[in-house]
């Protein structure tokens, strides 16, 4: 079996899997139901040479805030990663440097520490391999990295920040990316109306949004649960999904370009629903400006067939039952805290 039958075929397993998985059209959920407990998320996942430490975090925080890691000094990993937008940009595709618009939307940094590979196309396979790539970017940040880092070891602030943090490590490229991936693993969505609800509080989400988790799993309505599964709401997988743009002359092949099997021509990973309402314009291309937009396309089955993942498929759902999706969606956000912007070093050299 060649790969791409092969790809094809575990694609129809695992949505054969989860339609039995999930529960059937008439099961009635409520709040604290056991069988509700896999879509809680567990502890933060950390490497052992990268354990949480407050120092660490926060010379990360610094540095993904600081504006002088890039080549003109304009622009920060927080620029299209901001807390204002639930750690993207609100861009329908991502501005770099210069104020170059690029062909993917800014992803949220939310939960990124749970994603099995990152980026668009899972090009890079933790958050300490991709941390200071879009330093390095000429299309991004545009930084040489040995003036970043010489930049880090003149600063008395930023010298002993790093001691404290890695204590005998020294500034280098792996600390500095090492303290960011820190940092973002500080960014978590686990306190949203739909995880309380969970946990037995029968008043976290109305009626119709229930009403909408139910029409999320099941198979043979909205079937959402099938990429966006238990807990983080992403399978971690890759697939097209018929998007416009998919159809335009010389498309954007995703994750293809990295892993070159049929199957994998125009798709992007699944993206985690959490903090959805932050985060719009949604999809790898920001062409869904709303949550009703998204829904829509999903009815369609796709815009553009050729080479679409076989999880997608034609629904067919009332007005009153796309509105339930759409709640649902919204209680999966987590009230917003108040979040301290860090004090960034001054320059000493």
């Amino acid at each position: 079996m060649n790969n791409r039958y092969r790809a094809a075929a575990f694609g129809l397993w695992c949505t054969i899997i989860s339609g039995l998985a999930l529960a059937d059209s008439d099961y009635v959920y409520k709040a604290g139901d056991p069988s509700l407990q896999e879509w809680l998320l567990p502890a933060v996942p950390y490497p052992k040479n990268n354990a949480p430490s407050a120092e660490r975090a926060s010379l990360g925080k610094m540095l993904f805030f600081d504006p002088r890691l890039s080549g003109d000094g304009n622009m920060s990993c927080a620029t299209c990663h901001s807390p204002l937008f639930g750690w993207s940009d609100g861009l329908p595709t991502a501005k770099g440097f210069k104020s170059k618009v690029l062909g993917r939307a800014s992803p949220t940094v939310t939960n990124t520490a749970y994603n099995h590979l990152q980026m668009w196309d899972g090009r890079k396979k933790s958050l300490e391999d991709q941390a200071i790539g879009p330093m390095l970017s000429s299309a991004e940040m545009n930084v040489d990295l040995s003036m970043a880092l010489r930049f880090l070891q003149n600063n008395a602030t930023y010298v002993a920040a790093f001691e404290r943090a890695y204590p005998g490590q020294g500034i280098t490229d792996e600390t500095l990316a090492m303290a960011i991936a820190n940092f973002e693993r500080t960014v978590i969505s686990n306190n949203s109306p739909f995880d309380r609800w969970i946990k037995g509080d029968a008043k976290a989400m109305t009626a119709q949004q229930v009403n909408g988790f139910k029409l999320f799993v099941d198979p043979a309505k909205g079937n959402c649960a099938v990429c966006h599964s238990a807990p983080n709401f992403t399978d971690n997988g890759f697939h097209n999904i018929g998007l416009d743009s998919w159809g335009m002359e010389n498309p954007d092949m995703g994750r293809y370009a990295i892993k070159p099997i049929g199957l994998m021509k125009g798709a992007f990973k699944t993206p985690t629903l959490r903090d959805i309402t932050l985060t719009a314009p949604y999809f790898h291309d920001g062409s869904a400006m709303t949550l009703k937009d998204v829904v829509d396309h999903y009815e369609t089955g796709g815009t553009v067939t050729t080479n679409l993942s076989p999880n997608m498929k034609k629904l067919s759902l009332s007005q009153q039952e796309k509105a339930d999706l759409v709640e649902f969606m919204k209680a999966l956000t987590t009230p917003p805290e108040p979040f301290a912007l860090p004090v960034l070093p001054p320059n000493t050299f």
